[in-house]
């Protein structure tokens, strides 16, 4: 593929970890803004070189970055303007709730043994003591006085582990009108009960949130699986894809008549893996319970399944275990062997993989991919059509630590597709340069990139927005 170079243009510096970046265009305004949401509860929004604040809602985060060394994946993880927000001003957040710190739904890391059936099939139990937090997802509108207010939650959403939460979890489909939320597995690792491919759990889903339909239920109950919900709000509810491990939204590239879907999964221990799909059948939540009542199965043709746990990418999902007899190799044993089998004809196969080791000179080794968007813009013209990644950092044994871009570009044949790197001028001097979220305006003309010079959610104002310039 084509070596392309650009060049990164800072917009703002100095603020803390930028999970989100969105453009919209305020009620009553002329020009397009890009908003900012923070990892820590902060809205920004820019235009005309003038930073503003939007939104602050630090008091209702949970505390981050109490354990795990200041590393945190909670915090504000979702926002969304309504398509129609110039004239109705509604808009939605996805964050993590103060004060819901629970103690976890393992008293121990988790690494599945494949010789131990029991290590296998692991079930939550006790589901109301034994969590993490309480993840939210709430509509609000900016009142005329140009004061943000809540109007009401749609879900209330009890989580096992700190992390796999999804980030820019919260997007509006072109196609349907409809909220999509993107919610990650849970957590820990290896998805340990499984909820990505149970059909009853709202972890590890993509989700379609119809929110013309008011249910009137302002405080839902806190829930982990669909049946739990109430009928109202069931009803609102279709599941477009299940299979998540742990997701950074979801983009829409049209494509004549219609679109094309691009998400991407993070790996767990050798890929990361991004999705593409145009057509696809949804569940209704409501035909979900129904059949879980009945103890019936579903007909899940056109249904996206994006594999994981039984696979991680185009491979079967595996543990990394040390050569005793060559430290500089290691060996790989299929972790759940029965579920990748089970799989193996459903998943939908990967567009593009990118390798956490990778002997080709002109690829690189990731760690976590952390944004997907596609380019549609003129100023870079190779780029154009194509569709543009982020990964959070190159494996390197030295600092500084960079992340990565990357592209590859769209094909509609299913069969697994190249990428290359893209190569950037910006000298970031001897700090390390975590790339941690990529965004694009309503047009897709022009790229966003997030960057922090830090891992830790702790360490705070090391954060600077770029724009992706020729």
């Amino acid at each position: 593929m084509k070596k392309i170079k650009v060049g990164l243009q800072p917009i703002v510096s100095k603020i803390n970890l930028p999970t989100v970046l969105k453009t919209t265009i305020l009620p009553g305004d002329s020009i397009e803004r890009l908003f900012i949401a923070t990892q820590v509860g902060e809205i920004f929004y820019i235009g005309n070189g003038v930073i503003g604040t939007f939104l602050d809602i630090r008091s209702r985060i949970i505390k981050l970055g109490v354990s795990n060394g200041g590393y945190d994946e909670r915090g504000l993880l979702g926002l969304a303007f309504h398509p129609e927000f110039y004239y109705n001003g509604l808009f939605y957040l996805h964050y993590s709730v103060a004060g819901t710190q629970g103690r976890g739904a393992l008293p121990e890391s988790f690494k599945p043994n494949p010789c131990d059936p029991v290590t296998l099939n692991l079930t939550w139990i006790n589901r109301e003591t034994q969590y993490d937090h309480i993840d939210t997802v709430e509509e609000w509108i900016l009142q005329p006085n140009g004061q943000p207010q809540k109007r009401r939650t749609l879900l209330n959403l009890r989580r096992p582990f700190f992390n796999h939460n999804g980030v820019n979890s919260l997007n509006f489909s072109p196609e349907t009108g409809k909220l999509i939320l993107t919610t990650g597995d849970g957590g820990s690792g290896y998805d340990p009960f499984n909820l990505s491919q149970n059909d009853m759990e709202i972890a590890g889903k993509i989700i379609e949130i119809d929110v013309t339909k008011n249910t009137f239920i302002y405080n839902p109950p806190v829930v982990t699986r669909f049946n739990e919900l109430s009928a109202p709000i069931q009803e609102t509810l279709t599941v477009i894809a299940k299979g998540v491990r742990n997701i950074p939204g979801i983009s829409f590239q049209r494509f004549y008549n219609q679109y094309i879907k691009y998400v991407g999964n993070v790996g767990q221990d050798l890929v990361e893996s991004i999705f593409s799909f145009d057509h696809y059948k949804p569940l209704p939540v409501t035909r979900l319970v129904q059949a879980s009542l009945m103890n019936s199965e579903l007909d899940q043709e056109g249904f996206v399944n994006l594999g994981w746990r039984g696979w991680e990418g185009a491979f079967p999902t595996s543990i990394i275990r040390d050569c005793s007899e060559n430290p500089a190799l290691n060996e790989k044993t299929i972790a759940y062997y029965n579920e990748a089998v089970k799989t193996s004809v459903r998943r939908l196969q990967p567009l593009t993989s990118y390798f956490h080791q990778d002997p080709r000179p002109d690829k690189f080794e990731g760690s976590a991919l952390t944004g997907v968007q596609p380019y549609m813009g003129n100023s870079i013209p190779d780029l154009k059509g194509s569709v543009v990644f982020t990964d959070f950092s190159q494996e390197v044994s030295h600092p500084p630590v960079r992340g990565t871009l990357a592209y590859t570009i769209a094909r509609t044949d299913s069969k697994l597709n190249d990428f290359s790197v893209i190569e950037t001028n910006y000298n970031f001097g001897s700090q390390s340069a975590f790339y941690v979220s990529l965004g694009t305006n309503l047009d897709q003309t022009r790229l966003y990139l997030g960057v922090y010079s830090s891992m830790n959610v702790t360490d705070l104002n090391q954060g600077t927005v770029f724009e992706i310039v020729p």
